[in-house]
């Protein structure tokens, strides 16, 4: 149950991430889309609306009378499809000379109906985007007080030598459908794209979950089993030290001789001699033989660890490592150490860590087990 409340509280978290990050990065990723879409509007008008105008230029060059240029002009756009945006000609006054709609020939194009602050100055496309998300006038492009009219114009171009002005007008409903368009289509694959995300994230995050549990599982499986072994060793360390109470100290060692029952020792310049049931253990540092004793006093050897293990009683001592001999009065507890490996705590402590190896651990498993 709890699995299934930490999946639930995944897939939530990233299904919230994803969709806030995806929200910003579709607004920066349409406007961006629609800019560069309104750049191209905007320079294929700029372009039809200046080679227009060259061509009116040249044929007035060519003394072609402007009667006969304007019904050209008026021919040549009129009933042309307006959806995307359409051309015209007016004149300095704001009278329509040419337009793809006959019946507004003649009609004054006034300021309430379209402006643009000058001939010379153009509108970009972060500007014309900026007006047709806000509505707010920018770039020379105004709002007009007709919401519902259907073109704005964006380019004039003056033909040299007359009054006529070249103007390209835009559609405002064509232009808003794409808009609308790119925003939907950015939308529809940012929410499927999202989903898809989210979908594999969680089944990534379940996987490795699983993987993770299993190998946690497989690991808590084999500490219980150390755990036991550790707990059977301790025991019988126990029952090892209650066996040499009962029985007499001064066993035989293996090969039938008798163990030694003191060790000679130095403290400074005095010579000591110590019961082996008072060591706790043997140890070298800097190739100094010391012994410790049970109540914390150490002093030292002139023999070797090699050479106090041979002559040391078994069924007391154990080598541990190189650098330890262990009493079995002084081992305190057993714990695990590493790869396989035993750590020794003893009374008194050690400052030196004494570690069975791998190798060494199974004899010391026999010796409490003898």
């Amino acid at each position: 149950m709890k699995k299934d409340k930490l999946y639930l509280l995944t897939f939530l978290s990233l299904l919230v991430i994803v969709f806030v990050t995806a929200y910003f990065s579709m607004n920066y990723l349409v406007g961006l889309s629609t800019e560069q879409f309104l750049k191209i509007q905007l320079e294929s008008s700029k372009r039809e609306a200046q080679e227009l105008a060259k061509m009116i230029t040249y044929q007035i060059d060519n003394e072609i009378d402007e009667e006969t240029i304007v019904r050209n002009f008026q021919n040549s756009i009129e009933n042309t499809n307006t959806q995307a945006g359409f051309v015209c000609m007016f004149d300095w006054s704001g009278k329509e000379i040419c337009h793809p709609d006959p019946e507004k020939i003649g009609k004054i194009t006034g300021p309430n109906e379209s402006y643009v602050k000058g001939v010379g100055q153009e509108v970009n496309s972060k500007d014309f985007y900026t007006y047709l998300k806000n509505q707010e006038t920018g770039g020379g492009v105004r709002d007009f007080e007709d919401p519902s009219r259907d073109s704005e114009i964006i380019y004039l171009y003056p033909v040299k030598n007359t009054d006529w002005i070249v103007a390209a007008h835009a559609n405002m409903n064509k232009i808003h459908e794409e808009i609308e368009s790119v925003q939907d289509h950015f939308l529809v694959v940012h929410v499927l794209t999202g989903l898809a995300i989210v979908f594999l994230s969680l089944v990534m995050v379940r996987s490795i979950g699983s993987s993770y549990e299993r190998q946690l599982e497989q690991k808590n499986e084999k500490l219980s089993e150390e755990v036991l072994s550790l707990t059977k060793l301790n025991h019988d360390l126990a029952a090892y030290k209650k066996k040499l109470e009962a029985t007499d100290t001064s066993s035989l060692k293996p090969d039938g001789s008798e163990g030694k029952k003191r060790v000679l020792t130095y403290l400074k310049n005095e010579l000591v001699s110590l019961s082996i049931e008072d060591i706790a253990y043997i140890f070298t540092e800097n190739t100094v033989t010391y012994v410790k004793r049970l109540d914390g006093k150490v002093t030292t050897s002139n023999n070797s660890l090699e050479e106090l293990s041979n002559d040391l009683d078994d069924s007391q001592f154990f080598r541990a490592n190189r650098q330890f001999i262990l009493s079995i009065n002084a081992i305190h507890k057993i714990l695990r150490y590493g790869n396989n490996q035993l750590k020794i705590e003893v009374v008194p402590e050690s400052d030196i860590n004494i570690i069975v190896s791998k190798n060494k651990a199974s004899e010391f498993k026999k010796w409490l087990n003898s």
